[in-house]
């Protein structure tokens, strides 16, 4: 593997680094930056701005917006996006539903959805994830029931994260309860939010916001011709989806931008407190063999599928993650407890904001395969345990 870029993608990196700090709105970068949490409205002025550019959905089909680059292309464009505070493009709409629809869904599903999807036009959510069926997904009981043109569809989804601004939910339902093993008879379906008797509730979480939400479909009729690729065959087309969810899934780009900033916090204090500063040369060393390793994963991987070694990204990606928002509260002290405190107080936004993304980073090791999840995969696929 050469660590050194070529002229031509040391070129690439340098015209990606020109246009997320220059055309991506400031405002928006700042509060990226300041680590605060960002309004829809920011969010689908970020992607359209990308969109604009042709740089929104480079993973898709070149038909439809994508861009015909190297992975490492494609891995500058991730990480150096994460360097300038550019939000990524929504994951739902960008890496989950869009390759799907562009791999599996009829001309006209594409053509209806597709650049609606990659402009952010449509908000998408994720409607996988039910109360007895997160891990094992494939015990999902939602059901949608043909009659006529339409299906009917009964059930419960959670954890919809963002759901209180979808305009669209991409779900799987069980269309063949009889099916002999769980994961045949499941269907993929895009449901329009806005239909009768589908209801999207709030769920707060530990660190006070409202981030993830329950979606109830009690007989909401949803046209046949919404349904993605063939009945019953939703199964292989969610795990085409949960790989494309995965990949990037370790920021390595944002996580280098937070710990940068949390030694520009420490300040002297690294040359008094020498287990402060061995702390941060740990996690400085460990996020260099992150980062190494997310470029062999690059330069391994073939035929659009991840090296093995992804699920080590994920694995050390999301720890790497949660010990840097870990750094912040024990550097913010007492003022980690300032999260409610008032505007005007003398409490700087960096330790306000230090607890609840520490507590909502918690959930990084869960989403994307859990890491017990991926640390079988690694005992399988790369230690042949």
């Amino acid at each position: 593997m050469k660590l050194r870029l070529s002229e031509e993608d040391a070129a690439f990196r340098e015209e990606m680094r020109t246009f997320f700090t220059t055309q991506v709105p400031q405002h928006i970068r700042d509060t990226v930056a300041a680590r605060r949490e960002l309004s829809k409205e920011q969010i689908v002025e970020a992607q359209q701005t990308l969109n604009a550019a042709g740089l929104a959905v480079p993973n898709w089909p070149v038909e439809w917006g994508g861009k015909d680059w190297t992975p490492l292309q494609r891995h500058i464009w991730h990480e150096e996006m994460q360097l300038a505070c550019v939000p990524t493009p929504l994951a739902f709409n960008a890496s989950m539903v869009g390759p799907v629809i562009a791999a599996f869904g009829s001309q006209e599903i594409k053509e209806r959805f597709l650049p609606a999807t990659a402009n952010l036009d449509i908000w998408w959510s994720q409607g996988f994830s039910e109360p007895d069926a997160g891990s094992d997904l494939a015990s999902l009981r939602t059901t949608a029931r043909r009659e006529g043109d339409e299906y009917v569809v009964n059930g419960q989804k959670t954890w919809t994260t963002l759901g209180q601004y979808g305009d669209w939910i991409f779900t799987l339902v069980r269309t063949d309860p009889d099916a002999p093993k769980k994961q045949q008879g499941i269907s993929f379906l895009l449901i329009d939010m806005t239909s009768p008797g589908l209801t999207v509730r709030p769920i707060e979480l530990i660190d006070g916001g409202h981030e993830v939400n329950e979606v109830f479909f009690e007989d909401v009729r949803v046209p046949a011709e919404n349904l993605v690729g063939e009945e019953n065959r939703g199964w292989d087309y969610a795990k085409f989806l949960l790989g494309n969810e995965r990949v990037g899934v370790a920021p390595v780009g944002s996580t280098k931008r937070w710990l940068a900033a949390a030694k520009e916090i420490a300040g002297d204090r690294l040359d008094s407190d020498l287990l402060l500063a061995t702390r941060v040369a740990d996690l400085e060393n460990e996020l260099l063999a992150l980062e190494l390793t997310a470029l062999r994963v690059v330069a391994h991987s073939a035929d659009g599928k991840p090296h093995p070694a992804s699920s080590v990204l994920k694995l050390r990606g999301t720890e790497l993650q949660q010990a840097v928002t870990e750094l912040y509260v024990d550097l913010a002290g007492p003022l980690s407890l300032a999260s409610g405190a008032e505007d005007g107080s003398d409490v700087p936004d960096w330790a306000r904001v230090s607890t609840p993304q520490y507590l909502n980073f918690r959930k990084a090791s869960i989403y994307g395969g859990s890491n017990e999840v991926q640390r079988q995969i690694i005992a399988k696929t790369i230690l042949g345990l």
